[in-house]
């Protein structure tokens, strides 16, 4: 099968042409033979500046991290980094990240003293160092800029001069200590204030102040500013020009660069580009990172936790080199005023693994060696009741948990030479899919392979036949493989369907009924989704309601739901009640404030053969009772006994421990396609007990069948030594089940129907073609015991007379006789089947389709 191969734009031809493929003896000048494969970047110059910022590290070290080479040997954080490319080391600077007790506010801790013992460190591995100063206690982001406590009443006279001063002591201090600093950072992602000062008018006299200390001081160092949200267009080229309007003195423009967030590296290449050549400064990035697991390692929320935002690279650490690569690549392309990169915080690791948390947790309050403490609260309430303490950023180190250096922090030194290693997917293009319950579900039918050498290519894809389980609400992930034998997964999101005409009044809300004053059915304030809500207030007390009246429903339970946020000097805001006429259910909304949505439901009301059901929501509230109500929904629900599923998530527990060792690749396979069938049933928000019971019986028998090789001269081996000529016969055996084919001659490499009868409900049955004995699919029986599925006989099977053999474990098996005619073409084909209830073979899933594999999510009738 010919494939189409896609130069990614981090593709650089020259690699592969000077023998990446080829062993290469490793000339330091040409790409070195790796265990991760990384192209080399042209032009990158002996100067260019391959950092790391390290400020957690004495907190990390205090709580018993101990750091290793890439041989697993315990070694000093900064001689680990010198070996392996690294050339400067960033250290964060807080003023005075202390409470009155003298406890440390976490994440290192890292005032001017303890900054200067990593300086220190630094320098003595030969590695320079970047200050960074916050001008704050703690965090300093675009979302906030406080002052450090000692300048909080300061007028911006004083903190000009305080930053000044603090700017110049800090300096000397390391100055005196002997630390190679050969730049420094005036402010951190100073993009909306620094030091508590906004405007960039008085913004400018603070930067000036601190540039000014620092010329002072360490004549020779660079003056930075940074800033992030390079993505934002126009918003480099406005600051830029503010700086220059306003005259403030500085070396280089930092960015932050994270691909989760701020765009491709060629839009940084180009936003840098214009400020280098603009206004003539130098331009690197101050932090940058990226995931190698989505795995949790310490017991504490991650930064980046979900697949969500990681679609750029693979979460792997092939994928944290290519990601580091393409920046370095985009920061050098702005030419000779791109000088460097940094990655953040590589060696922020956990402290002890996620089942000792509570351990984890003394220990981060202890010495700072997570996010935040409890001490920050006097100085930053808000993070200390919303973020998690622990590192946050253990899963994006360029270290293992054990502390071992993974090779992907030599991604400074394979940018110079190039690495190669074998040619291997380094990821397959995630599927994701959000559809309402009725609609079609539409999988693709190639995926694009993303290679370690940097290529892309479309590949094509079986899927489960799991898919056809799929059945109503729920979050389902259904499984597949692509040709040349990745694991594929697309996650499905079944939303309900809601009955209701113009839930969400972005039609203008004359589905509605409505009574009362002070209510907007269909404004434009705060909507939770879309751009229309019902937005109520008014300076005197007020009552409203709004309801619609819903027909032609098919008999069944369902339930109302709505969003709400709001506030009143009442606790409950409004109600949602829901009615056939004789039985009424309603729910209060509660005032949570300014978006905190409110999102009751009522409980269900079945529905008889009128299938007719009213919706209303009615307040009577206060003076100054303000609001906004959105998302109302009638959604149908499930059987007031919900299905047992506990049988079956016990099974599914069990085919999880089946031990794999030694058994047939063939029974591996039912498993695993048994067991996506259960794990999409267990999905659903209510599974039928129908479907819960047919797919525990095909896991059970599943679980049963997993089975070891046969061996020569085994008693169950297919063979019939009577019929010369035809030594893979197997003698038929008498038996019930029956089995018919569609056509009774096919071309080598096309396809026919298969269906049997006579087997045991939910019994997995295996399809052969003799004479040479390949198995092709395994068709799952329904409850009567028959079957049916698309298969696809094999294009290398010779021309002549086969069998078709249907053999289920349990009940025997069906014969049937095939003529195969050679085919037109050389063409390989792919062995599998289609069709419900289809198992795929040694990994291959279900074809269903050439083009859009395509499964519909009925609203079923419930009882």
């Amino acid at each position: 099968m010919q494939r189409k191969h896609i130069a990614a734009g981090a593709l650089v031809a020259a690699l592969l042409a000077t023998g990446a493929a080829a062993p290469a003896a490793a000339a330091p000048t040409g790409p070195v033979e790796a265990g991760i494969t990384v192209q080399a970047v042209p032009g990158l110059g002996d100067d260019f500046i391959n950092g790391v910022d390290v400020s957690s590290v004495l907190s990390l070290e205090a709580s018993g991290v101990v750091f290793r080479d890439a041989e697993g040997r315990p070694d000093d954080l900064f001689a680990v980094l010198a070996a392996s490319g690294v050339t400067d080391v960033r250290v964060r600077v807080w003023n005075d990240p202390y409470d009155p007790e003298g406890r440390g506010y976490g994440a290192g801790t890292v005032d001017v003293a303890r900054a200067v013992t990593i300086g220190e460190r630094a320098t003595d591995a030969g590695l320079n160092v970047l200050v960074d100063f916050h001008y704050s206690d703690f965090w300093a982001d675009p979302a906030k800029q406080k002052a450090p406590k000692a300048w909080q009443s300061f007028s911006v006279d004083q903190k000009v001069e305080a930053v000044r001063d603090f700017t110049t002591d800090s300096l000397e201090r390391f100055r005196e200590a002997g630390v190679a600093v050969t730049m420094v950072q005036v402010g951190n992602e100073t993009n909306n204030g620094i030091a508590g000062v906004t405007g960039w008018a008085d913004m400018a006299r603070i930067f000036a102040a601190g540039s000014e200390a620092v010329q002072e001081v360490l004549p020779e160092a660079r003056v930075a500013l940074h800033f992030t949200d390079p993505q934002t267009p126009g918003r480099y080229a406005s600051i830029a020009k503010e700086l220059a309007d306003r005259g403030v003195d500085y070396d280089v423009f930092a960015t932050s660069y994270y691909p989760f967030w701020h765009g491709t590296p060629e839009n940084l290449t180009a936003v840098l580009g214009e400020i280098a050549s603009t206004y003539g400064k130098e331009v690197l990035v101050a932090e940058t990172s990226w995931a190698r697991t989505l795995e949790d390692g310490d017991g504490a929320v991650n930064v980046i936790a979900g697949p969500e935002l990681v679609d750029a690279y693979p979460v792997s650490v092939q994928g944290q080199a290519m990601a580091v690569r393409d920046v370095i690549a985009a920061v050098a392309a702005v030419g000779d005023a791109g000088i460097g990169v940094y990655y953040w915080e590589p060696a922020w690791l956990p402290v002890g693994p996620p089942e000792q948390v509570e351990q984890n947790r003394l220990l981060w309050e202890r010495d700072g060696s997570g996010w935040i403490t409890s001490a920050a609260a006097d100085y930053d309430p808000f993070d200390v009741e919303n973020t998690d303490n622990g590192s946050g950023w253990d899963n994006q180190a360029l270290f293992a948990a054990d502390g071992r250096a993974l090779e992907s922090l030599r991604v400074f030194e394979y940018a110079r030479t190039g690495a190669v290693s074998p040619r291997a997917v380094a990821r397959v293009e995630s599927t994701t899919i959000t559809v309402t319950e009725g609609q079609p579900i539409e999988l693709p039918s190639t995926l694009e392979l993303l290679w370690n050498d940097g290529t892309r290519e479309e590949s094509p894809v079986t899927w489960s036949s799991a898919l056809e389980w799929i059945d109503g609400p729920g979050e389902y992930t259904i499984p597949g493989r692509t040709a040349e034998g990745s694991a594929a997964a697309a996650t499905i999101t079944v939303l309900p369907f809601n009955h209701l005409t113009d839930g969400g009044f972005e039609q203008g809300g004359s589905a509605w009924s409505r009574t009362g004053d002070a209510l907007t059915v269909g404004s434009w304030n705060d909507p939770r989704t879309g751009a229309r809500s019902a937005h109520f207030w008014a300076a005197s007390p007020f009552s409203f309601s709004f309801e619609q009246t819903v027909t032609g429903l098919e008999p069944g339970r369902y339930t109302a739901t709505a969003a709400l946020q709001g506030a009143s000097s009442v606790g409950d805001l409004a109600t949602i009640a829901l009615s056939d006429g004789t039985t009424t259910t309603q729910a209060a909304f509660r005032a949570t404030g300014f978006l905190g949505w409110s999102t009751p439901e009522t409980d269900a009301v079945e529905v008889g053969e009128d299938g007719s059901l009213t919706v209303r929501i009615a307040a009577s509230l206060p003076a100054e009772a303000w609001g906004t109500i959105d998302d109302v929904a009638l959604v149908r629900v499930g059987a007031a006994t919900p299905a047992d599923t506990a049988p079956l998530a016990a099974a599914v527990t069990r085919a999880e421990g089946v031990d794999r060792d030694g058994a047939t690749e063939q029974s591996l396979a039912a498993l695993d396609e048994a067991l996506a069938i259960a794990r999409v049933v267990l999905a659903a928000d209510a599974p039928t007990q129908d479907s819960v019971d047919r797919a525990l019986a095909q896991l059970e028998t599943a679980i049963d069948g997993v089975e070891q090789p046969e061996q020569p001269g085994d008693p169950e081996q297919p063979g019939n030594p009577g019929q010369p000529g035809d030594p893979g016969q197997p003698e038929q055996p008498a038996a019930d089940p029956t089995v018919a084919l569609s056509v009774g001659t096919v071309t080598a490499g096309g396809r026919l129907e298969v269906s049997g009868t006579g087997f045991q409900a939910g019994e997995l049955v295996q399809v052969w073609l003799h004479s040479e004995p390949t198995r092709i699919a395994v068709l799952a029986a329904d409850a009567s015991g028959a079957l049916r599925g698309t298969v696809t006989i094999p294009a290398s099977t010779e021309a002549g007379q086969h069998r078709i053999e249907l053999r289920g474990a349990a009940s025997g098996s069906a014969w049937a006789d095939l003529t195969v005619r050679a085919p037109a073409s050389a063409a390989l084909a792919s062995t599998g089947a289609d069709v419900g209830g289809v198992v795929t073979i040694a990994g291959l899933a279900l074809l269903l389709g050439a083009g859009l594999v395509t499964a519909t999510v009925v609203r079923r009738k419930r009882a």
